[in-house]
């Protein structure tokens, strides 16, 4: 697939023997969102290094935490940091007895808002309790400080009741942005996911399984005869079923494209290079991919490519299968025979 921020990897598997049914796969898109945290969120984070609470006081004397960079009041900035307590009580809670990946305990535990002493606003963070029964509006809780702090939320594990024991950290901790040793924290990451089963509909699946053979098929609507690739399983324009199929070939034009310049997290090529819509011949609608073999300031709309096929022990069913669209050095495409795709 494309060289994106949002990385994924779907390799789709028959569910049952029956060549015909849907293919199912898991699938997981991630990517770590990092973010600068400025002067209010920055002094915040900082403090959650040193174990300290740090609020910010607004015009009408409350103290929020986490602290605000604009006074929800006036709009004003807000500057006055106040130091808060370490332990506070419990405003509301909700049980979460089947932890999912990248929560802050993978036992069950508590989201709860708990507003600390010498605040006036609650902060949602985990509560380490063991039972549900063992959970209570107003009950007292404490922070339970990460064995690394490091300038993040999740320098504060979870929290505990203020009359239990401490119970030990299972989780990794945060990733950390680099910075030079003691230098104040400036940038945080917070890791991303999305994990799901994906279940192709049926028209994709035949799509998917052409794939793994080196085919591209589309469909053909009965109505307007426009051929769509991927199908769709119906006709966007007349709303009616596409059934009959399309192979297509590998051939095709650039409608429109963007050259990628900008260096980002997880990139697989190295800029500059293209991504463009791919109008194949015979369809009525492009699809992303990348146009490589020729400098990224050559390609223009219009241009003819063809897929360049990976070797075929590494196929499957995807659209990996194409590594890339290259130039076949045939004539471009005159404006006016693609222009109604755009």
């Amino acid at each position: 697939m494309l060289d994106l921020a949002v990385k994924s990897r779907t390799c789709f598997t028959q569910t049952v023997s029956a060549p015909e049914l849907p293919l199912s796969a898991p699938l997981n898109v991630g990517f770590d969102y990092t973010r600068s945290v400025g002067p209010v969120l920055g002094r915040f984070v900082n403090a959650l290094r040193e174990r300290r609470v740090e609020g910010v006081r607004g015009s009408d004397g409350r103290v929020h935490v986490p602290p605000l960079e604009y006074d929800p009041v006036t709009a004003e900035a807000l500057s006055e940091f106040v130091p808060v307590a370490s332990e506070g009580e419990i405003v509301s809670w909700s049980w979460i007895a089947e932890p999912v990946d990248g929560q802050p305990l993978s036992r069950p535990f508590a989201w709860a808002l708990v507003k600390l002493d010498g605040a006036d606003t609650s902060i949602l963070h985990a509560v380490d309790a063991g039972d549900p029964s063992k959970v209570h509006t107003g009950q007292r809780v404490r922070i339970r400080w990460a064995e690394e702090t490091v300038g993040h939320i999740r320098d504060i594990a979870y929290f505990v009741p203020a009359d239990g024991p401490d119970t030990e950290p299972t989780e990794a901790p945060p990733p950390a942005a680099k910075r030079e040793d003691d230098a104040p924290v400036s940038v945080v990451i917070t890791p991303i996911h999305l994990r799901y089963q994906h279940s192709a509909s049926p028209e994709e699946s035949r799509y998917l399984r052409g794939l793994a053979e080196g085919k591209l098929i589309g469909q053909r609507c009965p109505s307007c005869e426009k051929v769509y690739i991927p199908p769709r399983g119906a006709c966007p324009t007349d709303g009616v079923p596409t059934t009959d199929e399309v192979e297509l070939p590998d051939t095709g034009i650039v409608t429109t494209f963007c050259i990628v310049n900008v260096p980002f997290l997880g990139q697989k090529i190295k800029p500059p290079y293209v991504a463009a819509y791919i109008l194949l011949d015979g369809a009525d609608i492009a699809f992303l991919h990348l146009v490589l073999g020729c400098d990224a300031a050559d390609v223009r709309m219009g241009m003819r490519v063809r897929a360049a096929w990976r070797p075929r022990d590494e196929w499957w069913t995807s659209l990996e299968n194409i590594g890339h669209f290259e130039p076949t050095g045939e004539p471009d495409a005159p404006y006016e025979s693609f222009a109604h795709h755009l």
